[in-house]
């Protein structure tokens, strides 16, 4: 690996032949696309020859040259007429340096590209993986101004729902809005994950949406809403998160567990700057979280003791945020000077252990939840009762959940933040009553 002028790392192991295969390379297809880049520094392209059934299907046939053009590579071939076997064999390839490793959230694995001949060259799966991902984790100009658009589409599309809610919708309309406004105004055909749109009590399922339940609730008077949204702009991902009341204002309860969780957010957005390790901006959020909760006379004690207990892992059980890029939860969180992941509740979720480094992108999502099922865990553990006040937490049974997520970029002088809607309970308030 050697620094380039803007910082960069790349990959200059002699005579060894790069060769990657990816989906995420152009936004309008998802077929696979290899690159061969050699020790000496030039892309080559390999690419299937349309025939037969394909060529009507299609109508149009790119050429080599189009390829080139279209991939910013040296070269472009088809394959029928050279094999990536040939063409590598012609580089004086030795060692081709394949991309493989385990995604430390899922525990699967990434399979190195594989083609016709590879046994015949030898195969390095250790060094390249690093390399690519801790390029990914640090962002250039351009991928920053990308991010920046779809973080502001995303934020358009989230006051667009703001705008248009109101009690007796299904949750599905309000996704199917913001798919809508993000690909009508901003060109954003894809998003990057599922759609969180949860109302009432489904505010406290961490990744609701997904296909055993699909945003379906009616929207209630009185709900609260939390709406987990973000489009992806030349594959590059938006993630926010907003919680606001369906009918524009809030009870007591609720605006007393959002500004908890402001406070969080807010304060963490404050800290965040290089030389800060990510662990400790989690726990700062936890600290004052658990703080406000106190103070509402839910809890009892030493805060830092219930730190310390892990009490803050049951009210927010999830990370207080991940990298983001390509993916919405983006490679390289446990590269560099990352401490290995916990096992303590909380702790455990943490897509990322690293020191903050100018130009990370992450995102700051702290959350406080009432879980049945967490809540009674507490209650029974002789360790984390002491903190807990059971009438009290009861009033909040049902309450559901509060998420508030920004995506940042980390600068020397702190964090930019590139998501832009209401956030204090004043203005989502207000312009939720201009509607």
């Amino acid at each position: 690996r050697s620094p380039t002028s803007s910082g960069r790392s790349v990959c200059t192991k002699a005579s060894a032949t790069l060769l990657s295969t990816s989906t995420r390379v152009d936004p309008c297809s998802s077929r696979p696309v290899s690159r061969l880049i050699s020790p000496f520094g030039r892309a080559r392209l390999p690419s299937a020859k349309m025939h037969g059934l394909l060529i009507k299907l299609y109508l149009r046939i790119n050429d080599e040259t189009w390829f080139k053009e279209k991939y910013a590579v040296d070269e472009a071939h088809f394959n029928d007429a050279n094999t990536i076997h040939d063409v590598l064999a012609s580089m004086g390839a030795s060692t081709l340096l394949l991309l493989k490793a385990e995604n430390t959230d899922s525990g699967n694995t990434l399979y190195p590209a594989n083609f016709v001949g590879v046994e015949k060259f030898a195969n390095d799966v250790n060094t390249l993986y690093p390399i690519i991902a801790e390029l990914r984790v640090f962002k250039t100009d351009e991928e920053l101004a990308v991010l920046r658009y779809a973080s502001k589409i995303a934020s358009d599309a989230h006051k667009a729902a703001m705008t248009h809610i109101k009690p007796g919708m299904y949750e599905y309309q309000l996704e199917s809005l913001f798919r809508h406004t993000s690909y009508y105004h901003g060109g954003c055909r894809h998003l990057a994950y599922t759609c969180v749109a949860a109302s009432g009590c489904d505010t406290s399922i961490l990744h609701y949406g997904h296909a055993n339940a699909p945003n379906s609730r009616q929207i209630k008077d009185g709900d609260m809403c939390l709406f987990d949204m973000g489009p992806e702009y030349c594959c590059y991902a938006s993630d926010v998160t907003t919680s606001f009341p369906a009918n524009g204002k809030f009870t007591d309860k609720q605006k007393f567990i959002y500004n908890a969780v402001l406070e969080a957010n807010r304060a963490v957005l404050a800290a965040a700057k290089p030389g800060v390790r990510w662990t400790a901006m989690h726990e700062l959020a936890e600290k004052i979280i658990l703080t406000r909760l106190k103070e509402g006379g839910l809890l009892v004690g030493d805060v830092d003791e219930m730190v310390k207990a892990r009490l803050g892992g049951y009210f927010m059980p999830h990370g207080l945020g991940h990298l983001i890029g390509l993916d919405v939860h983006d490679v390289g969180g446990y590269l560099g000077d990352a401490t290995p992941r916990s096992t303590l509740p909380g702790l455990k979720s943490l897509r990322t252990t690293r020191t903050l480094q100018e130009r990370m992108t992450i995102t700051i999502e702290p959350g406080c939840y009432f879980i049945d099922t967490l809540l009674d865990q507490a209650l029974a553990d002789d360790n984390l009762k002491k903190f807990l006040v059971p009438a009290k937490l009861n009033e909040f049974r049902g309450q559901g959940g509060v998420r508030i997520e920004d995506d940042v970029i980390i600068w020397a002088k702190g964090a930019e933040n590139m998501s832009q809607v209401p956030r204090t309970v004043e203005e989502i308030e207000a312009f939720m009553a201009a509607k």
